[in-house]
């Protein structure tokens, strides 16, 4: 009875014109948000039924406020577990969310079979030229340079991959690290940001080296296109997805970085499995 009269309340609120608590999908047209909407009520119902444990329905509810929270990184963080445990359902893996508690665990206990894989989501608000309003005048006024803003990106990410490893280190299975980098505030927006793809991937490979215990890192960027690089060099531990600016329900970019040192490697499932949500 209390979940469905969570999901009853959760509905209400979402449907409201003019609520500003889901900036990211409050668009101009009220048609567009309405879909957007649906699909997370889709996505939360079909988890709720799948995920039956007591400690997954708990987690599931939390999320639900996290939704409505006023603070876009808790928001944002609340959005990308959401979809991200409903792409992994999509292929082909059973979840579990964990509890939270104050040893900081892995979010989601994800098995493909009779193995398993821990996974931790994050979401990196207010990067590179959307920091804040100043910045977006400069940027606007192209004080800024591009090269160095994607750097910036990129600098965060590292800073963000080395601060979560340390909650992780305990685990003796594969552990990957879940990262967003969702689109800006629509007021800061200007044109979408670029990353030089290929350093990044480079950069979180030589991270990872020092960082044995984490078996990989998925990076989904959504307003960032990749910049041109004159660089022929390909890692093969790297797999990326690169989207068209008109598929707007996903993110433009998805990378998994794997750990070529990791001292719990994933198996060849979980391997094509990751692959397959890109």
């Amino acid at each position: 009875m209390k979940a469905r009269g969570t999901r009853k309340r959760f509905r209400r609120s979402r449907t409201r014109r003019g609520d500003p608590r889901l900036s990211r999908y409050a668009v101009a047209s009220r048609a567009r948000w309405e879909r957007w909407s649906r699909r997370i009520h889709a996505q939360w119902t079909a988890l709720h039924h799948l995920c039956s444990d007591r400690g997954s329905r708990l987690r599931l509810s939390r999320l639900i406020h996290r939704l409505m929270s006023d603070d876009r990184g808790v928001r944002e963080s609340a959005l990308a577990e959401l979809e991200l445990a409903t792409l992994l359902v999509r292929s082909g893996f059973s979840i579990h969310f964990l509890p939270e508690s104050q040893a900081r665990t892995a979010d989601l206990e994800c098995r493909l079979g009779a193995n398993r894989l821990f996974l931790e989501v994050t979401a990196l608000v207010g990067t590179g030229r959307h920091l804040d309003l100043e910045a977006a005048k400069r940027r606007n006024e192209e004080d800024l340079d591009d090269e160095a803003i994607g750097q910036g990106t990129i600098e965060r990410l590292l800073a963000r991959i080395a601060q979560k490893a340390k909650q992780l280190a305990d685990y003796t299975a594969p552990v990957v690290l879940a990262m967003t980098v969702p689109p800006p505030d629509p007021a800061l927006r200007s044109r979408d940001q670029e990353v030089d793809l290929k350093r990044l991937a480079g950069a979180v490979t030589l991270l990872l080296l020092s960082l044995k215990h984490l078996t990989a890192v998925m990076i989904s960027l959504w307003d960032v296109q990749g910049a041109p690089t004159t660089s022929g060099v390909r890692l093969a531990n790297v797999q990326l997805i690169e989207r068209s600016h008109h598929q707007a329900a996903y993110p433009r970019i998805r990378l998994l970085i794997r750990n070529p040192a990791a001292s719990f490697p994933l198996n060849p499932d979980h391997l094509d499995a990751l692959k397959g949500l890109l």
